[in-house]
């Protein structure tokens, strides 16, 4: 007979107190942007900085599947600690856009991996994975450009992104508008690029924010820089 196995006691807890945390208002607003959880993230945020870095409790929250649990493991983990392979299945199990994105943003962007990682996600079949490795090309635009291809990145928005899936989509427009602000030999293409695909031009932008449609997106950024 096979052993039962026990719950774990602080997972349980931890469990108990994202339920207490859990808002119809919350999770309404959260769904419209493709995310199941009704968690305040600043109230998220707190218990995490409460609870302190655990990566043990973190791989515990993780495999609970729990989108509000996923996201406290993404800031209670240690990122270091994965390995290469960790990671990429984390990402096909991330599906959900705010989970996905804490998980590049924090954990793999400081992971020794990383760049590796960029590379086999660049090229993937899978949209979603394929958004990640845009995603962490966008942060070497800005932080790391050298030995990157600016001009074939351009080629391939120019080419791809006009029909490209929504988060993939919005990852490429990302990294030309990145281009276009960080590297002004090549602004003039990447605003001619977004102009004539028009990308996100009528995408819905509160007050004071500024649209992600590219050519606002960099002039804006750049205006600022002077």
């Amino acid at each position: 007979m096979a052993e039962e196995t026990l719950p774990d006691p602080a997972v349980t807890e931890v469990m108990a107190e994202l339920a207490a945390l859990e808002d119809p208002k919350t999770r309404a607003v959260n769904h419209k942007h493709g995310d199941d959880h009704g968690v305040n993230l600043g109230k998220l945020r707190a218990l995490a900085k409460r609870l302190k870095t655990q990566q043990e409790l973190a791989c515990r929250l993780w495999e609970t599947g729990d989108t509000a649990a996923r996201l406290l493991a993404l800031l209670i983990c240690r990122p270091k600690a994965f390995s290469r392979d960790d990671l990429d299945v984390m990402l096909r199990e991330a599906r959900t856009p705010k989970v996905h994105d804490w998980l590049v943003s924090y954990v793999v962007k400081k992971s020794p991996h990383a760049e590796e990682l960029r590379l086999a996600w660049f090229a993937d079949p899978d949209p979603v994975a394929a958004s990640a490795g845009w995603a962490l090309t966008t942060e070497r635009v800005t932080k790391k450009p050298e030995s990157l291809d600016l001009e074939g990145l351009l080629d391939i928005i120019e080419a791809q992104m006009k029909d490209a899936p929504d988060r993939l989509q919005w990852a490429m427009n990302a990294c030309l508008a990145q281009i276009g602000i960080d590297h002004p030999e090549h602004r003039d293409r990447a605003l001619d690029i977004g102009e004539r695909l028009e990308v996100l031009k009528d995408y819905p932008t509160p007050p004071n924010c500024t649209s992600p449609y590219a050519p606002v997106w960099i002039n804006e950024m750049v205006r600022r820089q002077r």
